[in-house]
Order: C-alpha cells, then sequence, then structure tokens
C-alpha cells in the first residue's frame, strides 16, 4: 500500500513505559521491521519523533497509565492511534520471553495484520478523565474514613467493661457502685 492511497505505509508498535517508550516501526506490505528504539516518555519527545512523520501511521499501545495522553498526543500529530486491551492480548500478556522490545513488535504486527485482534478501545475524554478521578477520589477517602471508624470503635470495645449492677425496680436513680458505659457512635 502506498501514503498516496491514504493508507499508512508503516505499522507502529509502542510498548510504553515510565520513563521510555520503545517503537517497533513495520513496512506494512512486507512486514520488515524498518526501525527499532526508545524514546523518552513524554509529550515533547512524542511530539519531535511523530509530528513529522508523513504519511501518517497505524500506531498500536497498550492500555495502561499512560496511554490516555499518549493517544491524545500520537492523535494530534495526525497518527491512527489503536489502543490495545491488554487483558485481552494472550500473545503479550503470557508471553515467556517477555520484553519490551518484543511486545512493542508484537504490538505493530497485529496491528499491521488485523487491528480487531488488539481488542481496541477507546479513552474517554480528557474533561471526563478529570471527573473520574474525582470520583475515584473521593471512594477512596469514604472507604478510609470507614475503616478508621470501624477500627476506632474494635478497639474501644475491649476496653468496655460493665460493672454489674443490682437495680432496684423501685428506685429511680442509680446505685451508687455502678458506673456509666462509654460508648463510641
Amino acid at each position: 500500500m502506498d501514503g498516496s492511497k491514504g493508507h499508512p505505509k508503516l505499522t507502529a508498535g509502542l510498548d510504553l513505559g515510565d520513563r521510555y517508550s520503545y517503537l517497533c516501526l513495520i513496512d506494512q506490505e512486507n512486514g520488515e521491521v524498518m526501525e527499532e528504539g526508545r524514546l523518552r516518555t513524554s509529550p515533547k519527545a512524542f511530539r519531535r519523533r511523530f509530528a513529522s512523520e508523513q504519511p501518517p501511521m497505524c500506531i498500536a499501545i497498550e492500555a495502561g497509565t499512560h496511554s490516555p495522553w499518549v493517544s491524545r498526543v500520537l492523535e494530534e500529530c495526525g497518527h491512527e492511534v489503536l489502543v490495545a486491551n491488554a487483558r485481552k492480548l494472550r500473545l503479550i500478556y503470557s508471553n515467556k520471553r517477555k520484553t519490551d522490545e518484543i511486545d512493542a513488535e508484537n504490538l505493530a504486527r497485529l496491528a499491521r495484520v488485523d487491528p480487531k485482534l488488539l481488542y481496541p478501545l477507546r479513552h474517554r475524554g480528557e474533561e471526563s478523565q478529570a471527573h473520574m478521578a474525582l470520583i475515584r477520589s473521593r471512594v477512596a477517602l469514604v472507604s478510609s474514613r470507614t475503616q478508621l471508624v470501624n477500627h476506632v470503635r474494635g478497639g474501644a470495645r475491649p476496653s468496655i467493661h460493665h460493672e454489674p449492677c443490682r437495680l432496684d425496680p423501685q428506685a429511680h436513680a442509680r446505685p451508687k457502685g455502678c458506673r456509666r458505659v462509654v460508648r463510641c457512635s
């Protein structure tokens, strides 16, 4: 396929890491590896590497921590981005020889042969992701508060002791030897 028909000449696999990401470029027609290497995992480095690439490529990345912003940056550069569902990619998660370079090449080869094999997913928009982060933070705070309250209540129970009281059903006041029970609520 040539770039004049709007089809990418190259397919890329990009294995994202916290500091560095590994890139594998494969020729769409013959499946040969054209380029391999690593680049810093930063918006600036991705723009510098992919902004001038013509014609646009098909780039496969795994879903993960960095994939939302990476997919946005690569799409801004004009490329088609496939975010692979890592839980359904047995080729990657169960590979005995798991390295970043091999993962990048496998992503590129799967995207070249049939993108549906990647079980691609779409990330929410940036605003929706910010709202979800806020909701998850609130859930974590409520859960932590509940655990702390339960811990305090559970820790206080053993220290509560009851003194036996012999109450006279006729008396309206508590007998002198009877102490009040402290309750946490």
